[in-house]
């Protein structure tokens, strides 16, 4: 493995594929996983990926993104990511993905707190459809080295300037990597919740990183609980029942089975009526029930969703299925400008690690394909756009990779500075709402 590169991008989602397929092919480019390749919450992501259908949608799409965010949403970063939507799904479908259709016309279908039927998908795996293709298109490339099973355990930095970063393979061998530029993409922290949609290894280790080397962070605290995932006793992570399912028709039932929340609403709001109905009923879990939805349409729609019910014992053509709230995603992260810099040089984040504004205080259902896409797309633009890095021939002094002997420990460190930060924002936050 060589020791140098023009860009370092840390996580192989959508975002950090996205990113350099998005660079030219003069470029040389390590992209890094934690886990496998495919190892990451894109993969996971279900329901779809929005779109501007046309500029009459325009006003209402940018109003349900605002609405969902509590108009806390940064306003320049939403009309930036509704603006290149149609570009991003034209570059997806050159890479070969392949979006729902019929004679030829993309199908919309529609989920909570959206107006209009705005979201393309490839049955209830649209995050695999557009990571595999994303990754297969990476793997293609002399230009692109994925490495998988390879941590990040530090930046290599001076004086506000990156120059690289310290990586753990397998083993728990560490090296520094050198590179003009570094893009974390290194996702969410899921990790870090008992209940969950994410992986289990995905858990803010950037956030850490950034809070040791004085990065600035926004809105920690912003966390998302997504409404309806497969209960279960068993630990790991939950297993996410889309949004979708309920734009389609599906209904939250009690354990008296009357219906007791308009299930359309933003997620924050059917969680808390979730959880509400869950206290007054004293039960771990409330039922959605699929009757409303056709055979057909849950058969070929939703076959993933359908399958993993089954699997877990229930039938969603024949019984209503147990579901309750989990950690799903970060709006919060690493603070970016509009071109996905941070307030390091020549340190980008985009995804789900990154926080541009777009999402406010709670997504709204299938922004962060989106905005993963749009965001991870400016910051390769901008870096081609870059005509000179700071160079450092000091590198190998400016860290010291025998430091990192104890990686459980260090990573467990990362681990409580996390959650210790989403405590004290969560603290802060309510103090001054109760003024």
């Amino acid at each position: 493995m060589d020791k140098r590169y023009d860009v370092i991008i840390v996580g192989s989602g959508v975002a950090g594929l996205f990113c350099a397929l998005s660079l030219p092919r003069e470029k040389k480019i390590l992209v890094i996983s934690k886990d496998a390749l495919d190892g990451c919450d894109s993969f996971l992501a279900q329901g779809g990926i929005c779109m501007l259908r046309d500029e009459d949608d325009y006003d209402a799409y940018f109003e349900d993104t605002m609405r969902a965010g509590h108009y806390e949403n940064r306003v320049e970063s939403v009309e930036i990511m509704i603006r290149s939507s149609q570009e991003i799904i034209r570059d997806l479908e050159n890479y070969g993905v392949e979006f729902e259709k019929k004679n030829g016309e993309f199908v919309f279908t529609k989920e909570g707190a959206h107006s209009n039927n705005r979201i393309l998908f490839h049955e209830d795996v649209t995050g695999r459809e557009i990571t595999s293709k994303l990754l297969a298109r990476a793997q293609e490339r002399d230009n692109i080295t994925l490495m998988a099973h390879t941590t990040m355990v530090d930046w290599v930095c001076k004086d506000n300037v990156c120059y690289g970063i310290v990586v753990a393979d397998m083993d728990g061998k560490t090296r520094a990597i050198q590179g003009d530029v570094t893009v974390l993409a290194c996702g969410g922290l899921g990790g870090v919740y008992p209940h969950s949609t994410n992986y289990r290894h995905i858990s803010g280790d950037a956030l850490a990183l950034a809070m040791y080397h004085n990065v600035k962070l926004e809105n920690c605290d912003y966390v998302q609980i997504h409404p309806t995932t497969l209960y279960s006793n068993q630990s790991g992570r939950s297993f996410l029942i889309s949004e979708s399912v309920r734009g389609e028709g599906a209904v939250l039932r009690d354990k008296n089975g009357e219906r007791f929340t308009d299930e359309l609403q933003p997620r924050d709001v059917v969680s808390k009526a979730i959880f509400a109905q869950m206290e007054k009923d004293g039960t771990e879990h409330v039922w959605l029930d699929f009757s409303p939805i056709s055979k057909e349409e849950i058969l070929n729609h939703f076959p993933n969703i359908y399958a993993r019910c089954k699997q877990a014992g229930y039938d969603p053509l024949e019984t209503w299925v147990p579901v309750v709230p989990a950690q799903h995603y970060f709006m919060g992260g690493i603070y970016v400008d509009k071109d996905s810099k941070t307030t390091m040089e020549q340190l980008y984040a985009v995804g789900e690690t990154s926080c541009n504004g777009v999402h406010g205080r709670n997504r709204l259902a299938s922004n962060s394909l989106l905005e993963s896409l749009v965001f991870a797309k400016r910051a390769a633009q901008d870096i081609v756009n870059t005509k000179q890095f700071k160079t450092t021939d000091n590198f190998d002094n400016l860290v010291n990779v025998d430091g990192y002997e104890d990686l459980p420990s260090i990573m467990e460190n990362y681990h409580a500075m996390v959650v210790g930060e989403i405590k004290r924002e969560e603290t802060l936050r309510a103090k001054k709402e109760a003024i």
